[in-house]
């Protein structure tokens, strides 16, 4: 499997979790930057990142370690953590 394609698809589902559950506007999973800092720059703080960490648990099955959460500051990051999480579980 292409760990590259991989990636691109978690970002992609990433970003669609992240609009969809903090109402982001004028911005598609494929305009979002993956590498945006969410809390500097798109203004996400812990509760919000809370909320977007129990969806994700929920729709891949990982725990999401909350001393974790402030290592996960873009959708780059996010996303490589979860892939990591699922191949531990293999």
């Amino acid at each position: 499997m292409d760990v590259a394609t991989e990636l691109d698809k978690m970002m992609h589902r990433v970003a669609e979790i992240m609009i969809n559950e903090l109402k982001l506007e004028d911005v598609t999973p494929e305009t979002f930057d993956p590498d945006i800092d969410l809390v500097d720059e798109v203004g996400i703080d812990s509760m919000d990142l809370a909320t977007v960490a129990l969806v994700l648990r929920d729709e891949y099955a990982v725990r999401i370690d909350e001393d974790d959460y402030p290592k996960l500051t873009t959708v780059r990051l996010i996303s490589e953590y979860l892939l990591k999480k699922i191949e531990a579980k293999v």
